[in-house]
């Protein structure tokens, strides 16, 4: 679509597309701009009026998946917007590039829930993710097709409580050859709750090789079903007070957990290939969700600012000149970081995850740290009610606190991204000296007294 195309086409005048930056629009196909328009007409009108409902039916059995959210992915399924996460370079993709799944991502968002009601959520789309790039025929019929269908749900279990996971080659659950077994014992923390019975497998990461002198193929990662003999909960755990039913996240204990040897994945030794595939776009999709989030926080700011009941010392909320500066400060951050995550998911589009890789961490540092702080100064608008129930605004600030920790704290990201800089600084002085000779040439030319400080 060329760019006064673009920029005509009546589709675009809607909400849907309000926040979509003109280069990313002229970059979308008609399946894209379809999309687009039919997930944010779901959200407003089937998720976001329903939040309370959701809430409303686990009262009582806060384990058990709730039933409109059965009927809402039937619906969803039915509708086509199924599985749009997956990037067009896959056989089972419904057509959408990383960067016009995004522009999904952000409505997405706008509910905390509603990206699962079309098989969108994490951990799903990484693993569905990983099982299509890296699996076997035989396993993806297995495992993918039925998390593709919606028949089945999964979990990622890499975190541990013994070592410092950021630093994933210390992870240490063992993971023992025996014949036509691999027998798994050690400790794990998160991945889904077992206590919800609907939850079928974990892909699993654990060391199966601790002597190899590369460490980083010292891991191998399995598929585990749930009802594997052997595997224990020990508790569930809270994030920030929330036990996040009816999915949760779990404190594990694996004691002679015995699998097949055909559910490794990839082969033994290649646990770090695989994890990198995975959570690429994973990040990608938590930062537009998390953007779609605070647009909808802000929205709730606007409306308390212009609440006609709400007058202190006379004036609306929105009259006083530190909560204009606000709005202001938080329109600025949220539309630049929409560009950064928007460029990294360009990027994988053009040169691949790999080559993505920095504007990826970019995107993973930069969000979730602004999205708490405008959640934050959204409930500081709100005022006390903003802290409440009265509001989501609590619940979404506690997502975005969480996501700078999931698929690896923001600190280890920095300090890749920081490092891969310092590498360009030998191109920069070696630039740098060729201006200091031209200038020492041009000072003789000119004759004037030729200053270095060197």
């Amino acid at each position: 679509m060329s760019p006064q195309t673009a920029a005509e086409n009546p589709a675009f005048s809607g909400p849907a597309f309000a926040r979509i930056p003109p280069w990313v629009r002229q970059k979308l196909s008609p399946l894209a701009i379809e999309k687009i328009q039919a997930v944010h007409e779901w959200v407003e009108n089937e998720c976001i009026p329903r939040e309370q409902i959701m809430k409303a039916q686990l009262e009582g059995n806060r384990w058990k998946t709730q039933e409109v959210m059965h009927e809402l992915r039937q619906k969803a399924k039915e509708r086509g917007l199924f599985n749009l996460f997956l990037p067009n370079h896959f056989k089972e993709s419904p057509g959408l590039t990383n960067l016009e799944y995004s522009c999904c991502a952000e409505i997405m968002g706008r509910c905390y829930w509603a990206a699962q009601t079309m098989n969108c959520h994490a951990p799903e789309t990484g693993n569905i993710e990983l099982l299509a790039k890296y699996c076997t025929p035989e396993q993806k019929k297995k495992w993918m097709q039925p998390l593709l269908d919606g028949t089945m749900m999964s979990a990622y279990s890499m975190t541990e409580p013994d070592v410092a996971s950021s630093d994933a080659t210390q992870i240490g659950i063992r993971i023992t050859r025996e014949g036509n077994e691999y027998v798994i014992n050690g400790r794990k923390l998160y991945g889904n709750s077992l206590w919800n019975k609907e939850l079928s497998f974990y892909i699993l990461m654990g060391c199966s090789d601790p002597g190899n002198p590369d460490r980083w193929s010292r891991h191998s990662t399995l598929i585990v079903p749930c009802d594997t003999p052997g595997i224990t909960q020990v508790r569930n755990l809270t994030i920030m007070g929330y036990d996040h039913a009816p999915e949760g996240h779990g404190e594990y204990l694996y004691e002679n957990v015995r699998v097949p040897v055909e559910n490794i994945i990839l082969g033994e030794g290649r646990a770090f290939e695989i994890a990198q595939g995975r959570l690429g776009p994973g990040r990608i999709h938590h930062c537009m969700r998390l953007i779609g989030q605070c647009e909808r926080a802000y929205e709730l700011a606007l409306l308390r600012c212009t609440d006609e009941r709400k007058r202190p010392r006379g004036k609306l909320i929105g009259e006083f000149d530190s909560n204009i500066e606000r709005v202001a400060q938080m329109r600025l951050e949220l539309d630049a970081a929409r560009l950064v995550v928007l460029n990294a998911a360009d990027t994988m589009d053009l040169l691949g995850n790999k080559a993505g890789k920095r504007a990826i961490a970019q995107s993973k540092i930069l969000v979730p740290e602004l999205a708490a702080r405008v959640i934050d100064e959204c409930m500081q608008i709100y005022g006390g009610q903003g802290l409440t129930q009265h509001t989501p605004l609590p619940e979404m600030w506690t997502y975005a606190r969480f996501v700078r920790v999931a698929d690896g704290p923001d600190a280890a990201h920095r300090h890749q991204v920081g490092r891969e800089e310092m590498k360009t600084a030998a191109e920069f002085r070696k630039r740098h000296q060729v201006y200091q000779e031209r200038y020492k040439k041009f000072a003789e030319q000119y004759g004037e007294k030729y200053i270095t400080f060197a």
